[in-house]
């Protein structure tokens, strides 16, 4: 069992498979909430070329060559890289490929100069929350009410620390 990170596109063959069943699991989650194919148009809301350099990238985690788990971030300002579509095959949860994902992508940011991450996640991903704040974001909500009210769930967590330690050994 081999893993390795892959720069990539979301255009690419490989990031379909993640692609479509994280559509499925927005299909499943809040369909009764956005409405049916919302979560289609979810996945299609950014155009792929925000999530390229010099301004975005796109991960995926291989096993064996096969997509396991992924994630992006485009521009959000300038000094600020906003992360969207972690996300890790519902088969290989709770293995702590997440957490890898978002470390490279955090690691990424820094490299292209970044020195803040934003991010959302909804209400109904307790586990992306999880993994965020365990991770050192700052919810940017009232964390102890119910997060039904809030609809998107904003985070935040200064990488500037990463910055000098990056360039240095790039």
């Amino acid at each position: 069992m081999t893993d390795s990170f892959l720069y990539t596109t979301p255009l690419d063959p490989q990031a379909q498979p993640l692609i479509q069943a994280l559509t499925w699991e927005y299909e499943t989650r809040y369909g009764d909430y956005w409405g049916r194919g919302d979560g289609v148009k979810e996945m299609n809301r950014y155009p792929a070329e925000l999530f390229a350099p010099p301004d975005g990238a796109f991960l995926l985690l291989l096993r064996d060559g096969a997509a396991i788990a992924g994630g992006a971030f485009k521009r959000y300002d300038e000094r600020t890289a906003e992360m969207k579509r972690v996300w890790t095959h519902v088969d290989l949860r709770r293995q702590g490929l997440a957490r890898r994902v978002l470390v490279e992508l955090e690691a990424q940011a820094a490299r292209q100069g970044y020195s803040r991450i934003y991010l959302t996640t909804g209400f109904r991903q307790p586990e992306a929350s999880n993994l965020y704040l365990r991770s050192g974001y700052t919810a940017l909500f009232e964390t102890e009410i119910d997060p039904e009210i809030h609809g998107k769930l904003p985070f935040e967590k200064d990488i500037s620390h990463l910055v000098p330690a990056v360039r240095k050994t790039a």
